[in-house]
């Protein structure tokens, strides 16, 4: 798999691998695009590394859809405070997906890539991005209130005010 231009792969102190930046990127610049075996939910295969591609409406039939990213994109951790965004394209008829992350900020040489993979509440897992923001679990915002078991615990502080803001 070739490097990919600007970006290299290392030991993460976030977790695992991470992708830093070797050259400086602006906000608004696409830092690079990921590449990757589309997949649909009902295929047997570990969604470790896989983007959310395409939701159907509920009422179609169709599986939704996913991008298992095969490059070292797969190694672009989350942060609750990211300094990129992943955006997602799939054209249906010719079967094409495309994904590319986007920096939010400007992104100084050295600096890991994130972005805030906004799992859904099911999926919640913990998070240990570190960040001042850091919500303790990895989880759409808009789902926080959804998360239940042992999970919910990990909730930081913050987080709980906004809990007990939206129960009452």
């Amino acid at each position: 798999m070739p490097a990919l231009d600007g970006l290299k792969v290392v030991r993460s102190p976030i977790h695992g691998y991470g992708v830093i930046t070797l050259r400086r990127f602006a906000a608004g610049d696409i830092i690079v695009y990921g590449d990757g075996v589309v997949y649909s939910e009902d295929d047997d295969f570990d969604d470790t590394y896989a983007l959310l591609l395409h939701i159907p409406d509920e009422d179609s039939g169709e599986p939704q859809l996913l991008l298992d990213l095969t490059d070292q994109t797969r190694w672009i951790n989350h942060a609750c405070d990211p300094n990129t965004e992943v955006d997602v394209s799939w054209d249906p008829d010719t079967r094409i997906a495309t994904a590319w992350w986007v920096a939010l900020r400007d992104i100084e040489v050295g600096e890991e890539l994130t972005y805030d993979y906004a799992f859904s509440a099911p999926l919640a897992e913990p998070c240990a991005c570190g960040s001042d923001s850091c919500r303790g679990i990895i989880v759409d915002l808009d789902e926080i209130d959804q998360v239940t078991g042992p999970n919910r615990d990990l909730i930081r502080p913050r987080f709980r005010r906004r809990l007990r803001r939206r129960a009452g």
